[in-house]
């Protein structure tokens, strides 16, 4: 008779060699959207780009930035289709916040609104004050070319055009005064193109100033601060907005480090920052 000899393999068990136990991949945290709108300007300028990358990765988000007039801006706040705001329109913010849309009005930095105009100076407001300037603009009947929005450059130009006693001027009645309903960067070159002169904050003019041919004649007289204020919007009228983000990014713009980039921010390329930071060496 003959026998069959079976041989039966077996399988090694995990912990023999030859065969390694199976390891879960791991699974990177989901980057969160923090919906940022902001004045034109500090977009522009370039500022945002040189300050949000660092947040975006300590925080593992990323910043979605609408660039707006300042009223367009605060509108979206107060509907909660965005979590954070930085504007510089005091008015407007002093209305906003006094109906509750806004928490934690952080004033981070300021800039100065200048006239620009071409060299040859038509009006002759070289070296006055604002006021005066655009009283001689308007007895000149100047080209002039506002930005016509609701931003926080045009609530100062109205501002300005008031305290002379002069009604501002619109675009229907005066051919002289122009109105882009752009933002800054836009308004700056239709200024250009057309010889005239225009209201803007000076970061963005200097940021632009290489590809223009208009000069600074009104500058940093008392009455042209512009202040730039971050603002989270209030999470009680919306549960849905990113307050614990919006209040980090509200730190982080007022933390020492920031606020020290802010200030070197443009004095390479210009000889001057863009932006005055108003937190640095001031205790939180």
């Amino acid at each position: 008779m003959i026998s069959i000899l079976v041989v039966v393999l077996l399988v090694p068990l995990s912990g023999c060699t030859g065969t390694s136990p199976s390891v879960s991949p791991t699974v990177a945290p989901e980057v969160q959207t923090l919906r940022l709108a902001t004045t034109t300007s500090v977009q522009d300028t370039g500022l945002l780009a040189y300050l949000l990358p660092e947040f975006e990765k300590e925080n593992n988000v990323k910043v979605q930035v609408i660039a707006k007039g300042s009223g367009e801006a605060l509108k979206l706040g107060e509907t909660g289709d965005v979590d954070v705001l930085i504007v510089h329109s005091p008015a407007a913010e002093d209305a906003f916040m006094a109906a509750g849309h806004g928490w934690n009005r952080t004033q981070i930095a300021h800039n100065y609104f200048v006239i620009v105009g071409p060299a040859s100076d038509p009006a002759s407001i070289k070296g006055l004050n604002a006021t005066e300037a655009f009283k001689k603009i308007y007895a000149a009947n100047a080209t002039f070319v506002s930005r016509g929005d609701n931003s926080g450059t045009a609530s100062k130009e109205k501002d300005l055009w008031n305290k002379t006693g002069i009604k501002q001027p619109d675009n229907k009645t005066y051919a002289w005064y122009k109105s882009t309903g752009a933002g800054m960067a836009d308004t700056l070159r239709m200024a250009d193109q057309l010889q005239g002169y225009t209201l803007s904050d000076k970061g963005t003019y200097l940021k632009f100033q290489k590809d223009l041919s208009l000069v600074i004649l009104a500058d940093n007289s008392t009455d042209m601060l512009n202040k730039y204020d971050v603002i989270a919007v209030n999470q009680t009228q919306h549960p849905y907005v990113k307050y614990d983000l919006a209040k980090k990014l509200v730190d982080y713009l007022a933390s020492q480090p920031v606020q020290q980039k802010i200030g070197e921010y443009g004095v390479k390329d210009y000889g001057v920052p863009l932006f005055y930071p108003d937190l640095l060496n001031k205790s939180s």
